[in-house]
């Protein structure tokens, strides 16, 4: 069902302008489509991974206080993972795994289990039309902290490039992963619209990286970044391509 188009009574957009926009940069999770209930659901076919194939380490991590601190004491220990979230992930089912007394050896199998879950995520129902939409208009480049791939996820062929966090070494809201990503698309950062969910990740970020932004806010939150101000912003993303022109 299509999202309404919210009221947003915060401060006014600057208002976007058509003909600088050359190129687009794309945020996934939670732009395309609600991270946390596929997070939720690679999770639980984890833990019935884990329980069939390491039934100890199974069992402790039935208690999610012992996930959590093996992954608070993991980012305190390796903050040069920070930005690799596959690294992260595969790293703490390790550890969790040698707490459990079971073969330190079954965290990549057990990573894969979960990773191919994440990649099935439930696009919103404005998500296709929008990348149809876009990617006939503009080179896409998907500009991503987490470790979605927009191959497995099913939609590549509408995007031009991806660029990670994970890849780049450094994640939004630094300017440079905005700059890698119009090089990806081959335009200068101020003929880039950036397009996400996130008002301090993608919106400071790309505003900081001299970008547009359509800042995609589908529950209406308020802007809380000023002098710093959205181009534009939308309730859901059939309004986004009718400000671009559909």
């Amino acid at each position: 069902m299509k999202t309404p188009e919210r009221q947003h009574h915060h401060i006014s957009d600057r208002g976007l302008d058509l003909g600088r926009i050359r190129a687009i940069t794309l945020d996934l999770d939670d732009t395309l489509w609600p991270i946390w209930p596929t997070i939720e659901r690679a999770e639980r076919v984890l833990q019935n991974w884990l329980e069939a194939n390491a039934p100890a380490t199974g069992a402790l991590c039935r208690d999610r206080a012992v996930l959590r601190e093996v992954r608070e004491r993991l980012n305190a220990e390796r903050p040069d993972l920070a930005h690799d979230m596959t690294a992260l992930r595969r790293e703490a089912i390790r550890r969790v795994l040698r707490r459990g007394g079971d073969d330190p050896e079954l965290a990549e199998p057990a990573f894969e289990v979960f990773f191919a879950e994440r990649q099935r995520v439930d696009l919103f129902d404005d998500a296709l039309p929008m990348l149809a939409f876009l990617s006939e208009r503009f080179p896409v480049v998907a500009l991503s902290n987490g470790n979605a791939d927009v191959h497995r996820v099913g939609i590549g062929a509408h995007f031009r490039a991806s660029v990670s966090a994970k890849e780049f070494g450094v994640g939004k809201p630094d300017p440079r992963i905005f700059h890698a990503a119009a090089e990806a698309a081959g335009v200068a950062p101020h003929e880039v619209l950036h397009i996400g969910d996130d008002a301090h990740l993608d919106g400071v970020g790309a505003l900081n990286a001299g970008m547009q932004l359509a800042w995609v806010n589908r529950a209406g939150h308020a802007w809380e970044h000023a002098p710093l101000v959205p181009h534009l912003t939308v309730g859901d993303l059939h309004a986004l391509c009718r400000a671009l022109g559909s």
